[in-house]
């Protein structure tokens, strides 16, 4: 099937994309054909965030969304809060502190699935193709240039062999290719290293990101509420943080992000957030509630100094797929929406000339100076700061940063380097002390299977593992003597075991991949200290069917 452009990945970024395109082509009386391609279930399946969204790229790429019949989001910031935690007590931070970017005042409280649901019914009233369930593995070439993507093949057994519901994959060509698969997409991925997208930026920086969606008693919730803390149970050299948002009908988003940079291989992210919840600040919002659904999910955290090249033979990265998240501000889908929007304009423009050119420079050109780059430049020192001087020092810094931009409109730091990629922090088993998490109270904590299960996650049984190990060997023969496994603790999902013939004389170990439970949070890619993981996708319509996450 032949387009005019390809979008991989449903998500705030490539949807925009597709209406701008659309928009435009109406516009012009030029028809542009798009089609996008989800791999989940069906759109909003594997959209996890928050969350509080900046309106900015709402507004300008669909004026008319607050007063649309369908409009997705409808509870606005009233309170705006920050925390500092220790073990025992709460500190509340003043609001004439913060700068005046951190504002939530404006914001609306959502669920970022139900935006997607929302721009993919506009998208295709507009004449948008979009197709669900079929998950993009492969990048098509012509020379040096990509023309379009192959979805996968399904039916296929975990031996390789067609299982009797067997169906080929699909070519999609088309003059530009965008990818818009959110943090570490596998295509993305494919497409910096090709074609040294990162040579000239720094190294991309991640956090693992879990949420809970909680329906609490109505003496609880207080509508409009936001809530950000930093602090325990963290120690002050692993960075990271928590969010409690208050929407709709009695529903509380709660989240916890872990910086992917932190040392300790004994550390489990999913543990910290479940212990974060037990703490008397937190604990009471959540007592006689229910927990509806979990879910996990990476996020780009490099800012403006790891931005890759957008642009290549064929096509650009869209949204997360670039690293377009405001740390400090926990937001990345504006950014995701404009990106989509000024990717289009720039396609557009090509798609009108005689003979278009092979890449859309101009979107490249133009993301620093645009909202996107006004967004993120005054930010970009806060993550390497938290990480190079820890909490609460690092945390101040970054605050005395954010404040000269707001005043002198320049950093006193200039640009910090974040010095080394994720995985390459990790220290030896020998060199920390090994962090001991209590059992689950089973009332605000939780163990990780129960939580995989709200996630509505499902793959096929008999289909080919889709985390590969490029060298099976490394996770008992290195990782395990140096590290203790860390993917035992850094899968949000209990994906990765180590298990013995005999658990009282610890003979046999063995490395076990229950790749049904993946939430495709793609955290084993990027932190797995010997880089020895690669997360593809299985196939098409797996993982986690978030409902409203």
């Amino acid at each position: 099937m032949e387009f005019d452009v390809v979008i991989v990945g449903a998500g705030p970024a490539g949807l925009a994309a597709a209406i701008r395109l659309r928009q435009l082509s109406l516009e012009r009386g030029r028809d542009i054909s798009v089609v996008v391609v989800e791999k989940g279930s069906e759109v909003g399946a594997h959209i996890l965030s928050g969350v509080v969204v900046d309106p900015i790229g709402l507004d300008q790429l669909l004026p008319e969304w607050r007063t649309h019949p369908e409009r997705p989001l409808t509870t606005e910031v009233t309170e705006d809060h920050f925390l500092q935690l220790s073990a025992s007590g709460a500190r509340a931070l003043p609001a004439k502190l913060m700068p005046k970017l951190l504002s939530n005042h404006g914001n609306f409280i959502g669920s970022l699935g139900n935006v997607t649901r929302f721009l993919a019914a506009r998208a295709e009233e507009l004449g948008v193709e979009i197709f669900p369930g079929f998950a993009a593995t492969e990048l098509l070439y012509d020379g040096d240039r990509v023309v379009g993507i192959a979805t996968g093949d399904m039916g296929v057994a975990r031996d390789g062999t067609a299982r009797p519901d067997h169906v080929r994959g699909m070519e999609l060509r088309a003059r530009y290719t965008l990818l818009a698969e959110g943090a570490r997409g596998s295509l993305s991925k494919q497409a910096i290293a090709r074609y040294w997208l990162d040579k000239g930026s720094d190294f991309q920086k991640y956090g693992i990101g879990m949420k809970e969606l909680w329906q609490v008693k109505p003496e609880h919730f207080r509508p409009g509420h936001v809530q950000h803390s930093f602090g325990w149970p963290l120690d002050k050299h692993t960075g990271g943080g928590s969010f409690l948002y208050h929407f709709d009908d009695n529903l509380v988003a709660v989240g916890f992000v872990v910086h992917l940079n932190y040392s300790n291989p004994t550390l489990s992210p999913f543990d910290e957030f479940q212990r974060f919840k037990t703490h008397p600040a937190i604990r009471d919002t959540f007592e006689g509630g229910k927990r509806l659904a979990y879910g996990a999910r990476a996020l780009t955290e490099g800012g403006w100094q790891s931005v890759p090249r957008l642009t290549f033979p064929g096509g650009a990265l869209l949204g997360c797929a670039a690293g377009f998240v405001n740390v400090p501000r926990i937001k990345g889908s504006h950014n995701a929406i404009l990106s989509g929007r000024l990717a289009a304009d720039a396609i557009a423009d090509e798609l009108v000339r005689d003979e278009p050119a092979i890449e859309p420079v101009a979107y490249e050109r133009n993301w620093r100076g645009s909202a996107i780059g006004r967004d993120l430049h005054p930010v970009r020192n806060v993550k390497p700061l938290w990480s190079r001087y820890g909490m609460p020092l690092g945390v101040m810094l970054g605050g005395i940063d954010m404040w000269s931009h707001q005043i002198l409109g320049r950093s006193l730091f200039g640009t910090v380097a974040h010095g080394k990629p994720d995985h390459a922090c990790l220290r030896l088993l020998s060199e920390v002390t090994p962090i001991q998490y209590p059992k689950p109270d089973g009332v605000v904590s939780f163990d990780k299977l129960s939580s995989v299960f709200l996630s509505n996650t499902n793959h096929a049984e008999d289909q080919p593992c889709h985390l590969k190990l490029r060298d099976p060997s490394v996770p008992i023969k290195n990782n395990l003597p140096l590290y203790g496994e860390p993917a035992r603790l850094y899968c949000p999902a209990g994906v990765y075991e180590v298990t013995y013939e005999d658990d009282v004389k610890k003979i046999g170990p063995r490395f076990v991949i229950n790749s049904q439970n993946c939430v495709h949070c793609k955290t084993c890619d990027i932190k797995d200290p010997a880089q020895n993981i690669t997360w593809v996708p299985p196939e098409g319509g797996g993982g986690p069917n978030y409902p409203n996450m």
